[in-house]
């Protein structure tokens, strides 16, 4: 069985590559790859699962470490701040999702704060028995809603639409009390309007949770043009905040006042270090804390921020939906007449950063695209995903990898038996 590399793709003189490069060049976001560390030998395509690492991240973080940690020691919660990086943060993060600073907390897990938000919005409407979801929103989102309801609102059912907005939007009435969506699906990367299902929701008197994990530092958000209610969302997808990165959550001004966290941890007290018994919560957005922040992964949110305040959220939303939609036309053209169906949008501007086709037998061939050099991932049951971060990853790297998947179709290496092999991660 005859296979090649991403080296010997490279070198070649192919008309599309050498086009693919022009546009590199022509790439106002060009040169914001190099503050980017990844290896030099292989195609990145899985920013939408775990972003890569910022260049600074080592040092920043063997700075907080070693002086920090190691010397300042308990002194840095105030001399460095670590004690208000939750808010701190999230009024940096603010602006890429529409919110105002005192909106948004970078803190605890997306899945916690699902619960949170999920709590207080169902506290805020009393008397209404339905959660509007997807049944293909990230399964996360729907264990946690079907946990709320198992064991703490048991009068409460979860009401599922299917993929499209029309599905949601026909469950919506009456006994609704929240409905809750993930505005780009992890699945085939399409688009929810955010705007027309918020303001439809609203005038059947129910309240929105937007999950905002696969959109934010792809896709411009504007939360507040919307009129959201709640958002959440996590870090190191396209934010870049490392594995584990923390999550964030958006509570709207007016809701602030009459919100209710149902974690009431000590770092949700209105006066955590006055060691009260008696829990009274913040009277701001610190109220939605709970527990104490894992530093370190703050220092590498910290590094990625500083670069999105570089850019403007169109300019990346452009490249985005370039670089998709290149990916799209070479692999249906590269990969004529094998079984591939495009799975996401074919409308870039439907489109999340992200680009699914579906095979039968999927798994073993992005197992074959990872060993030779093509990184991106598999969703159960049959979808090839591919993950496109506009801040670093090249017209180049699209080719090369459209490229690398024709190949080994043809060739079918995939079929190596070691390319089977099940793992826990996928």
């Amino acid at each position: 069985m005859t296979t090649t590399s991403l080296e010997t793709l490279s070198n070649s003189q192919s008309p599309g590559l050498l086009d693919a490069r022009r546009q590199d060049e022509l790439d106002p976001l060009s040169n914001i790859g190099d503050l980017f560390d990844l290896p030099p030998d292989l195609v990145y395509l899985d920013g939408n699962s775990l972003g890569a690492m910022p260049a600074v991240v080592p040092e920043k973080i063997q700075e907080a470490v070693t002086q920090g940690w190691r010397t300042e020691l308990i002194r840095s919660w105030n001399d460095r701040g670590w004690h208000i990086l939750p808010l701190t943060l999230g009024n940096r993060l603010a602006p890429l999702m529409g919110a105002n600073a005192g909106e948004v907390l970078v803190v605890d897990s997306t899945s916690i704060n699902l619960f949170k938000t999920l709590s207080a919005a169902l506290k805020m409407r009393p008397g209404r028995t339905e959660i509007v979801s997807e049944r293909y929103n990230f399964p996360s989102d729907l264990h946690i809603i079907q946990g709320a309801i198992t064991h703490f609102y048991p009068q409460h059912k979860l009401v599922e639409g299917k993929e499209s907005d029309e599905s949601i939007l026909d469950l919506i009435g009456p006994s609704t009390a929240v409905v809750t969506l993930t505005q780009v699906s992890y699945r085939t990367g399409l688009i929810r309007d955010m705007e027309r299902i918020t303001k439809e929701a609203h005038q059947a008197g129910a309240l929105v949770i937007w999950d905002l994990a696969h959109t934010l530092g792809a896709v411009p958000v504007d939360l507040n043009a919307a009129n959201v209610d709640f958002a959440v969302g996590c870090t190191y997808k396209y934010l870049n905040a490392g594995p584990g990165g923390p999550a964030y959550l958006f509570v709207a001004d007016r809701h602030i006042a009459d919100a209710v966290n149902p974690l009431t941890g000590w770092q949700a007290h209105t006066d955590p270090f006055s060691f009260a018994t008696h829990f009274k919560p913040a009277s701001n957005i610190d109220k939605f804390r709970c527990g104490t922040p894992g530093i370190l992964s703050y220092i590498a949110l910290e590094s990625s921020l500083d670069i999105f305040e570089m850019i403007d959220m169109r300019t990346i939303r452009k490249k985005s939906k370039r670089l998709t939609t290149l990916f799209v036309d070479l692999v249906e053209s590269l990969c004529e007449g094998y079984p591939l169906q495009l799975a996401s949008p074919r409308d870039s501007s439907q489109r999340g950063s992200q680009v699914s086709f579906s095979h039968s037998e999927g798994w073993p061939i992005m197992q074959a695209l990872i060993a030779h050099g093509v990184i991106g991932d598999f969703r159960a049951p049959d979808l090839l995903r591919f993950g496109f971060a506009p801040l670093y990853t090249r017209y180049e790297d699209v080719w090369l990898a459209a490229s690398m998947l024709a190949h080994i179709l043809e060739t079918e290496c995939w079929k190596d038996p070691v390319y089977a092999t099940p793992k826990l991660v996928t």
